[in-house]
């Protein structure tokens, strides 16, 4: 065999090698501005972001158009997939894929999904990640607006009513998106997200802005119980009370 063709082969094989090392250290690179839930509730910060979340590892997407995107997000990829408040650590079978729920805290504005996934060992291009908060308010507010924004499309639902999109590879643009005036009831209302990602990073940022459209302060945030130590399990997704055609709730 010629010698110049093993050398030649020998070198792509060290270059693999390499890349397939680059990648095993890449996925082990810690979120650095994530961190688990250290108390029960948590305020938004000064100027009225949410920072707190449950994710659901990433699932398996495409296209970026609105038609895609709500086609993607009204399939039912596991059981109660709108109504579902998760538990943090929850698993859900998606695509014959065991996925978690991870509660986090972001230390930002925003939360990283990239860095999410990747500290996780997963895909972040070509995906689907769900999100969901609980907004704990002492009394009811009214003419509220929710005002997002998102890299890459998304689509928000508030107490089980979709309430704003936006479609499109774009990048998180604080405010890019605002609801129409909403009423958030006394106690604790569910936010529910999914955010679609083309390529490269992905992200997304949420807060309520109240009658005045200032930001809105007067609200908690919490997710329930939270495990004492970091999950390095799958991310979950939400679940229906129907088998089959979308998945299965794993306790």
């Amino acid at each position: 065999m010629d010698k110049r063709f093993i050398r030649h082969m020998a070198f792509i094989a060290a270059i693999l090698m390499a890349s397939a090392a680059a990648w095993a250290i890449a996925a082990q690179t810690p979120a650095s501005t994530l961190a688990t839930p250290a108390s029960p509730i948590k305020a938004p910060n000064a100027d009225g972001f949410i920072q707190r979340w449950l994710l659901l590892e990433p699932i398996a997407a495409d296209e970026l158009t609105d038609d895609a995107v709500q086609a993607l997000v009204k399939k039912e990829h596991f059981p109660n997939q709108f109504t579902v408040v998760p538990q943090d650590g929850e698993k859900v079978i998606v695509g014959g894929a065991e996925l978690t729920w991870h509660a986090v805290d972001t230390t930002n504005y925003n939360v990283n999904l990239f860095h999410f996934a990747r500290a996780l060992g997963k895909k972040t291009s070509a995906v689907l990640f769900w999100a969901v908060t609980i907004i704990n308010c002492a009394r009811e507010l009214r003419d509220v607006r929710l005002s997002i924004g998102s890299n890459a499309a998304s689509v928000w639902w508030v107490n089980g009513k979709e309430v704003i999109g936006i479609y499109g590879d774009r990048q998180t643009v604080i405010d890019d998106g605002v609801s129409r005036r909403l009423t958030l009831n006394q106690g604790p209302n569910v936010v529910r997200a999914a955010i679609v990602n083309g390529g490269g990073a992905t992200d997304f940022c949420a807060r309520f802005l109240d009658a005045e459209d200032k930001p809105l302060k007067e609200i908690t945030v919490s997710l329930g119980a939270v495990r004492a130590m970091p999950s390095k399990a799958k991310a979950p997704s939400q679940a229906s009370q129907r088998a089959g055609a979308g998945g299965q709730i794993l306790r």
